[in-house]
């Protein structure tokens, strides 16, 4: 595929994923149909199994943001390690994708954590089980959220 191609296909994916994310939420998902969609590699199956990532995991904010969760995962999907190869090594180039993918992230949102990006997006952290304060969160963090899980996606494109 060409570069304008490649670059044409992320902007598309960018928003596609930002719609997404405003539409449905769960960002991880957003990131993974998206890619899924836009370049193929990433399975219904994988898309299931990455609800649980969104809001840090399990909506408990302290773990990862679930884009860029979203977004590793389907790095993996494409590149990671099949279970019959355990025996053949750790698949050190996914890895360095990966950390590509995470210091992209980090320096464009100054964390990887949900609550470090609920910080910078909204000057505060929120308990995302509460309803009153999801709502608050919701309404608090406009479009950055849908941005965080649009990037992600365009990066990931780009990569794959």
């Amino acid at each position: 595929m060409k570069a304008e191609e490649k670059a044409a296909l992320a902007r598309e994916a960018y928003q596609k994923a930002f719609d997404y994310e405003l539409q449905y939420g769960c960002c991880p998902q957003c990131v993974l149909t998206t890619v899924k969609e836009t370049i193929g590699v990433v399975s219904d199956e994988t898309i299931k199994a990455s609800h649980g990532l969104s809001g840090g995991g399990g909506l408990s904010g302290i773990g990862t943001c679930g884009a860029l969760s979203g977004g590793l995962v389907a790095l993996s999907a494409k590149r990671g390690r099949d279970r019959d190869k355990f025996d053949k090594g750790k698949c050190i180039s996914n890895f360095k994708l990966g950390q590509q993918l995470v210091e992209r992230f980090r320096e464009e949102f100054g964390g990887t954590t949900c609550q470090e990006l609920q910080q910078q997006f909204t000057g505060q952290t929120y308990n995302l089980w509460d309803a009153k304060e999801y709502a608050a969160f919701d309404k608090a963090r406009e479009h950055n959220c849908a941005r965080a899980t649009a990037l992600v996606t365009q990066w990931v494109v780009e990569m794959l």
